[in-house]
């Protein structure tokens, strides 16, 4: 994506802003799984009840993706981005001023992580609507890597930085400190970002020019109703939400359960479980730029197919041998380290979820990647709850081996999912792809 001498680079600044924003989404989601170690001390719940509360947020991230794709469709991702931003730093105070003993503090914990999941349902399709807009259809797949790096950055930087918070002030400062970096993100991106190439005085006509030329000509077209008919019976739509439904349930494992899993069942203490719970996530932050670089390179080399569906079914069989290896090792830096690595084998799938959306969908990217987004959430919410459940009746490895299997499934969903088709309007010429990859 590097721009030469005579054109501007504002689009790679903003999809950098992107990352950052992507990465404070996963520390505000993911410092419960951190905190609720003493959270479950203070509240006196099990892990099946701290699970219903995981799955809170999951089921309100989930509710709101379509309505949060729609309304970065209708008022831009910039003010989109920046209300949400706003709105995460007030409910993770929300989650801190939660009090235990009373009668409803569960109750009130799992509206908490609801309202905190409808704020974050809007960063992924503002996002992709973004990138839909604003960046040409080869630099795609690794625009998609880099902002979905901020997942495993983000998720990576929690376990230290919360454990030195909840050290330093109590598990209720560790939300404050989320709250406030948010805030402060919020005012950056509201300030730099602009919804369209053309409304942004930094980008020179080189820029716009090249932008343009990369942008399929549905991207161009007025505005209309949403054709939700071609949408619902798009196999490519389906195909997406079910593989990602896949990733999502796998992903979770390591988002809600993880840290609590080195801490519960390999007998680690806060500090070390800090160490090692950052493994996977750097393994997703390397997992997702690296396939983002071999999405679009595969692409330019073999088409569009290969490039995206391809990758991702490959992606998904190594995560699979990885979480049953890791599953049944003894030795605990070894089983983190494969663990690890079916964490960084998943995400080499990320940017090919994202780009394909844009890919199809043209002004409509940011409904069928909520849609899509939903099958993830789901995904994660019935981990969320039924990882504990299986850990205690049948083992972790019972845990992890059953995401493999779930994993695997994904692939014959991939199998089915052609970015060459748009939505409604049947398969894309090999010439015409052939050129939306090599400009």
């Amino acid at each position: 994506m590097a721009a030469d001498a005579r054109r501007t680079n504002v689009r790679v600044r903003l999809v950098a802003m992107l990352f950052v924003i992507s990465a404070i989404a996963f520390l505000d989601r993911t410092n419960i799984s951190v905190a609720g170690v003493q959270m479950r001390q203070e509240y006196a719940i099990d892990q099946i009840h701290l699970g219903w509360i995981f799955s809170a947020f999951l089921i309100g991230y989930a509710a709101f993706q379509v309505p949060a794709g729609w309304l970065a469709a209708r008022i831009g991702p910039r003010r989109l981005l920046t209300f949400a931003l706003i709105w995460w730093g007030v409910f993770s105070v929300a989650t801190a001023w939660v009090q235990p003993g009373g009668a409803h503090a569960i109750t009130l914990l799992i509206l908490v992580r609801f309202g905190l999941g409808i704020g974050e349902a809007a960063v992924y399709p503002s996002g992709n609507q973004f990138v839909s807009r604003w960046v040409p259809s080869q630099e795609r797949g690794r625009a998609n890597g880099l902002i979905f790096a901020g997942v495993g950055a983000g998720s990576g930087l929690t376990p230290p930085l919360i454990s030195a918070v909840i050290a330093y002030g109590g598990w209720r400062a560790s939300f404050y400190v989320c709250a406030v970096i948010g805030l402060v993100a919020a005012a950056v991106w509201y300030a730099v970002a602009r919804d369209r190439p053309q409304d942004h005085p930094a980008v020179n006509a080189a820029e716009r020019a090249h932008i343009e030329a990369g942008l399929p000509a549905v991207v161009a077209t007025a505005a209309g109703p949403i054709p939700w008919r071609a949408i619902l019976t798009s196999r490519a739509v389906w195909g997406l939400f079910l593989s990602y439904f896949a990733f999502g349930y796998v992903i979770w494992i390591f988002f809600s359960w993880f840290f609590i899993y080195l801490t519960e069942a390999r007998g680690l203490d806060l500090k070390a479980s800090a160490l090692f719970g950052m493994a996977p996530f750097l393994a997703m932050t390397v997992g997702c730029l690296a396939g983002g670089v071999i999405n679009d390179a595969v692409s330019r080399r073999h088409g569009l197919y290969w490039g995206r569906s391809g990758l991702a079914m490959i992606s998904f069989a190594l995560t699979a041998v990885f979480l049953l290896v890791g599953s049944q090792v003894d030795n605990v830096p070894l089983a983190v380290l494969t663990l690890a690595l079916g964490g960084g084998a998943i995400y080499l799938s990320q940017s090919s979820f994202w780009s394909v959306t844009a890919d199809i969908a043209g002004r409509h990217t940011g409904v069928v990647s909520g849609l899509m987004n939903v099958g993830c959430q789901l995904g994660g919410a019935l981990t969320a709850s039924l990882t504990p459940w299986l850990a205690a009746r049948y083992g972790w490895a019972a845990a992890f081996g059953t995401g493999a299997g779930v994993v695997v499934l994904g692939i014959a969903a991939w199998a089915a999912v052609d970015p060459r088709r748009l939505i409604g309007a049947g398969r894309v010429p090999a010439s015409a792809a052939a050129v939306a990859v090599t400009q």
